[in-house]
C-alpha cells in the first residue's frame, strides 16, 4: 500500500512542478511574444525604443569574461583536490568547505562585495570588469563541484590500467580521465553560464544599468535579467519587459540544447 502513496506523491508533485514551470513560460510568452519587433534589435537604445541589442551584447561579453576567468581555476581546482591533494589534508577540507560556502550566499552578498572591493576599492566603477570578476566568485563554488563529482565518477580501475601500461600521471589525466569527466564538467559549465544569465541583484551594484553599448571591459552596462528587471519596476515599457523575458527563456532552452548535444557527443567519443 505504502508503495502506491509514494508513487502517487511523486506523480503528484512532479505535476505540479511541471504545471507551474509551463504556466510561468506560457504567461511569459503570452505576453511577451506580440511584444517582439525588429525595433527591439537595433543598435541603439533611447527613451522611445528599448532596445535589447546593447543588453544582449553586454550579456555576451559578461558570460565570455567570466567563463575564461572561472573555468581554467575551477577546473584545475576540482584535478588539484581529486588527483594531487591527499583525501585527508587539510587545505583540500578548507577549499571545500570555503566551495559549499560560496555556493550557499545569496547573490546579493556578492553584489554588494563586489561593489565594495572591485567598484570602490579598485576602483573599477561600475563596468564590465566589476561585473566579471563578480560573477567569477559566484560561479567558482559551481565549476569546482563539478569538476570534483566528475572526476569521482571515473573508475580507479582506469588510472590504475593507464599507470600498468606506463603511462605518467599527466598523460593518464589528459587521455584517460579527461575525455570520461568532460559530460559532468560540461554540466557544471553550462549551470554556471545559467547563473550569469539569470543574474541581476550581484550586477546591479556592479555592472551597473547603462543603457549605452559597450566599448571596452570598463565600459558599465546591464544584462538581459537586469534589463528586464528595469523596465518592469519603471512601469513604462512592461510590454518590452516580457518581450526581454521570452528572449532570455530561448536563451536558457539553446544553452540546454547546446549543452545535450555537446554531452552527447563526448559520450559517443567516450564509447
Amino acid at each position: 500500500m505504502s508503495k502506491y502513496i509514494i508513487r502517487s506523491l511523486v506523480y503528484t508533485f512532479a505535476f505540479l512542478t511541471f504545471g507551474s514551470l509551463s504556466l510561468i513560460i506560457g504567461f511569459i510568452l503570452f505576453q511577451g511574444i506580440p511584444s517582439l519587433s525588429p525595433s527591439l534589435f537595433s543598435w541603439h537604445y533611447t527613451s522611445d525604443n528599448v532596445s535589447l541589442m546593447p543588453a544582449i551584447i553586454t550579456t555576451l561579453i559578461l558570460v565570455a569574461g567570466s567563463l575564461l576567468i572561472a573555468v581554467p581555476i575551477g577546473v584545475f581546482s576540482g584535478f588539484y583536490l581529486v588527483e594531487y591533494a591527499h583525501k585527508k589534508s587539510r587545505a583540500v577540507t578548507l577549499i571545500r568547505l570555503a566551495a559549499d560556502t560560496l555556493s550557499g550566499i545569496p547573490s546579493i552578498v556578492f553584489g554588494l562585495f563586489g561593489m565594495l572591493f572591485f567598484v570602490t576599492f579598485l576602483g573599477f566603477q561600475y563596468s564590465l570588469v566589476s561585473g566579471i570578476l563578480t560573477s567569477v566568485i559566484m560561479v567558482l563554488p559551481v565549476i569546482i563541484r563539478a569538476t570534483e563529482e566528475g572526476l569521482l565518477s571515473v573508475p580507479d580501475s582506469m588510472r590504475q590500467a593507464s599507470f600498468g601500461l606506463g603511462a605518467g600521471k599527466l598523460r593518464t589525466i589528459f587521455k584517460i580521465v579527461l575525455p570520461v569527466a568532460t559530460p559532468g564538467i560540461l554540466s557544471g559549465v553550462i549551470l554556471s553560464i545559467g547563473r550569469i544569465v539569470g543574474e541581476t541583484a550581484a550586477l546591479m551594484y556592479t555592472l551597473g544599468t547603462s543603457t549605452n553599448m559597450p566599448t571596452s571591459l570598463l565600459s558599465s552596462g546591464r544584462s538581459l535579467a537586469l534589463h528586464m528587471y528595469v523596465l518592469s519596476s519603471e512601469g513604462l515599457h512592461v510590454k518590452e519587459a516580457y518581450a526581454t523575458g521570452v528572449i532570455l527563456i530561448v536563451t536558457v532552452l539553446i544553452i540546454n540544447l547546446l549543452s545535450s548535444s555537446l554531452s552527447k557527443q563526448f559520450s559517443k567519443g567516450r564509447g
